[in-house]
């Protein structure tokens, strides 16, 4: 878990405290099995919970006392508010890995309770529980999406089993194309990523239906 800002998306350049759940139900995580997942260009370590201010928590009351710590930890109190509170609303997303494997009512409902707006980034691919306050969509390969619809849908691209016309139709208010990154490269040194940028970058000029966004948070080098 960490307090940074929104890099992709229609909220980039938000504050937020960032959850992280280990796990995903596309890969294992194991690089020995990558070639023959659903999803094998994840750029992300979805294995153990021993990262950034992360663990095993007892239950979800102990789960969100942390990240309303962060949150708090993190702001620079109103001067002319008597309850010196931040004037921001707290901002949570629950990423992965695929957050809907561990996010539950109960820590959705905690959440609210301390004031936090809730959004996730998710496969599509598990029931989407009730209460999420932001939904960005992120379909990969063949999976079988079971949301209705998102408030966002972003695609990484180019993706020959998860084409940007399969999706042009799904209830979103907001569509991006995210150009797919090499993950054994440092970000800037690679080269797929310079040509699959200017391939999305293409596609958005002929489907302006489109929008790209870029990882910012990895240009800004922040987490």
């Amino acid at each position: 878990m960490f307090y940074s800002l929104q890099g992709e998306g229609a909220r980039a350049g938000r504050a937020a405290v960032f959850c992280r759940f280990s796990k995903c139900n596309l890969w294992n995580g194991r690089e020995d099995s990558r070639a023959d997942a659903v999803c094998n260009f994840c750029d992300t370590d979805i294995l153990g919970t021993d990262g950034q201010n992360g663990g095993e928590f007892a239950n979800a009351q102990a789960l969100a006392t942390k990240i309303q710590s962060l949150w708090d930890s993190n702001q620079v109190l109103a001067s002319s508010s008597s309850s010196r509170k931040s004037i921001a609303k707290p901002y949570v997303i629950f990423t992965g890995g695929e957050p809907l494997l561990q996010l539950d009512p109960k820590l959705i409902e905690l959440m609210h309770q301390l004031g936090f707006e809730i959004a996730i980034e998710s496969n599509g691919t598990l029931p989407l529980p009730e209460g999420i306050d932001w939904v960005c969509l992120s379909p990969k390969g063949k999976s079988s999406i079971v949301f209705d619809r998102c408030d966002e849908l972003k695609l990484v691209y180019p993706q020959s089993d998860a084409l940007p016309e399969t999706y042009q139709d799904f209830p979103a208010d907001h569509y991006f194309l995210s150009p797919m990154a090499s993950p054994a490269v440092r970000f800037g040194e690679d080269p797929d990523k310079i040509n699959n940028t200017r391939l999305a970058l293409d596609y958005c000029l002929s489907h302006p239906q489109w929008r790209l966004t870029l990882q910012m948070h990895k240009l800004l080098g922040i987490d």
